[in-house]
């Protein structure tokens, strides 16, 4: 076997490939549609809201949940511009998806009955739109749904009175004629001058009175009285929608889909409580002609907390809106990675599955942790094996924990520790990138993920790793490090010698008894430098605050003869409590 690892991917492996993806960037959407795999799971969920969508009974939303990285928004942004049946250079999205369905004809039927229904698609990032609003404000979310809805009738969302003022100009069939009145005015189109709109309300005030059949004195600062009693609530934004669709063609709908919603409502029970009401609002008012589908890290459940009184009631109501749920797990991620990065050229399977046939006797040894740890599936066919090859199913599941746990720690820089590095896909990749060299039945150790993250980590979380790299002369032990501080969180996993050599495994030709030999040898460099902690045979990396307390313990002397007299006084203590008991 001769072929390096970089030889044996259909695709180049280091192509670029957008590893999170943009509610609000349209310069690679043909890429991203081509490169979007439909996993058997989503197909699943996707046939049940297809199906609800193009028969519409009571709830009008949708809930996609899903670790970082996991692809919500390209699912989300999938079905933004397949229910919108967007052209992308010519031809409809329908005509490039369908072959994903492969012999899914009922998926396929359900696609074609849902992009036949015209619509409008609204997709956006709600912590994007959300600039300039503030979460601490009582209407703040329907304050972001006000915003993109103005937007999309092409008023000025970025100031709702400015909106309301165009709105009222177009009701009366006037925006047009005050625009060119503005631009009279001013020698400037209205685009710009609204931006500034305090500095330009003299003139504003011109434009409005020549279009309004006022004299110019008559009507005086018109945007300061918009501004003053501008207001919205939830059931007036319903009816405007309601009013924009009743224009369009019959049968039309208006869709709202938001990404990373579920994070922006997760510490406000008002928040959710104003979710809640826009989305029954909508369906009051609109019937199924306006859906809301929205992305979250969590499940409902999950986000609404432990259940009791209020919060129970919350809940139900939300669920009832969004009954749809699309839930991405790590098989989902690791289908997805296999079938995007990992597909196979015709001549390296044969060596794949002649590689697959030498060792499989040997997984259970190589790759099975032990001393209590979880137990994770390995390589259960050929098939299987080589769709994930140089990586080992472990990895797939073990990494998802790794960044949960760590963002469930504040590890990560950013609003929501939800960050492009972070992508499990752009991770895999970058892996994959630095292993390409090397020759065929060498593997993915598990240490390098840690390169994946390392610039969407606060510094402080990896300043022992930062420290070892300068100062600890030896690679190896500092690889180590980095491996134990991505399992650091993960209760589930025990970072004994056997299993961190699990991890740090290399390639099936490995020498075991060599590789623990190394491994012990680094942990015992690392304890004695205080990178790690030591607790019978577990092994656990130690953050800045634990370092600097373990280094006060090892630097604490203790007289022996201290010791002697505190355990005798503490023994004669004992005795005399015994014989007052007496």
């Amino acid at each position: 076997m001769t072929m390096q690892l970089n030889d044996i991917f259909e695709k180049p492996i280091d192509r670029r490939i957008e590893g999170v993806i943009k509610a609000d960037d349209n310069s690679r959407l043909l890429t991203e549609v081509e490169e979007y795999v439909l996993t058997n799971e989503i197909e699943k969920r996707l046939e049940e809201f297809l199906g609800a969508y193009n028969n519409y009974e009571n709830a009008n939303g949708g809930w996609i949940s899903g670790f970082f990285g996991s692809g919500k928004s390209h699912l989300l942004k999938m079905l933004a511009l397949l229910l919108e049946n967007r052209e992308i250079d010519g031809i409809p999205i329908l005509d490039r998806f369908l072959p994903k369905c492969g012999d899914n004809e009922f998926l396929r039927g359900e696609l074609t009955r849902a992009t036949a229904i015209p619509s409008k698609s609204i997709l956006f990032n709600i912590d994007q739109k959300a600039d300039i609003i503030s979460k601490t404000e009582i209407d703040a979310l329907l304050s972001v749904f006000m915003k993109v809805f103005d937007e999309i009738c092409g008023y000025y969302g970025k100031q709702g009175h400015i909106a309301q003022m165009e709105r009222d100009l177009d009701k009366q069939g006037l925006l047009d004629a005050f625009k060119s009145a503005y631009l009279d005015v001013s020698g400037q189109p209205w685009e710009k001058g609204r931006e500034m709109a305090i500095l330009e309300s003299e003139n504003i005030d011109k434009a409005h009175a020549k279009v309004a059949g006022g004299q110019e004195h008559s009507v005086e600062n018109i945007v300061e009285r918009y501004r003053a009693s501008y207001s919205v609530s939830i059931e007036d934004f319903a009816q405007q929608v309601r009013n924009y669709i009743d224009q369009q063609v019959p049968g039309f709908r208006l869709n709202f889909f938001v990404d990373e919603v579920g994070q922006y409502i997760a510490e406000s029970q008002k928040l959710r409580l104003n979710l809640q009401t826009i989305a029954e609002s909508l369906a009051t008012k609109c019937g199924g002609q306006a859906w809301i589908v929205v992305t979250a890290q969590e499940d409902m459940e999950s986000l609404f907390g432990e259940s009791g009184g209020q919060q129970t009631n919350d809940y139900s109501r939300i669920q009832a809106r969004f009954a749809y749920r699309m839930k991405l797990t790590s098989s989902d991620v690791a289908e997805v990675i296999q079938k995007r990065l990992l597909m196979k050229t015709e001549a390296s399977t044969p060596l794949l599955e002649e590689l697959y046939n030498e060792q499989v006797n040997n997984f259970e040894t190589l790759f099975a942790f032990a001393d209590g740890a979880q137990t994770y599936r390995n390589y259960r066919d050929r098939e299987r094996f080589v769709s994930a090859y140089p990586f080992v199913p472990y990895q797939f599941t073990l990494f998802q924990f790794a960044i949960q746990d760590l963002s469930a720690h504040n590890a990560f820089e950013g609003k929501h520790s939800s960050t492009g590095e972070r992508s499990m896909l752009g991770v895999f990749q970058q892996v994959a990138v630095k292993i390409e060299d090397r020759k065929i039945g060498q593997l993915a150790p598990f240490d390098l993920m840690f390169e994946g993250i390392r610039t969407s980590l606060k510094s402080h979380i990896q300043q022992a790793i930062l420290t070892a790299e300068t100062h600890l002369n030896n690679e190896f032990a500092v690889r180590v490090l980095k491996a134990l501080f991505l399992v650091k969180y993960i209760k589930s996993f025990r970072p004994t010698v056997r299993n961190l050599r699990v991890l740090m495994l290399e390639g099936f030709d490995c020498d075991l008894p060599a590789l623990r030999e190394s491994i012990q040898d680094a942990l015992n460099v690392l304890e004695q430098q205080t990178y790690i902690e030591r607790n019978g045979d577990l092994y656990e990396f130690l953050t800045n605050e634990e370092k600097d307390i373990e280094q006060e313990i090892k630097d604490t002397s203790v007289d022996s003869s201290a010791i002697t007299k505190e355990l005798a006084d503490t023994r004669s203590e004992e005795h005399t409590s015994e014989l007052q008991s007496h």
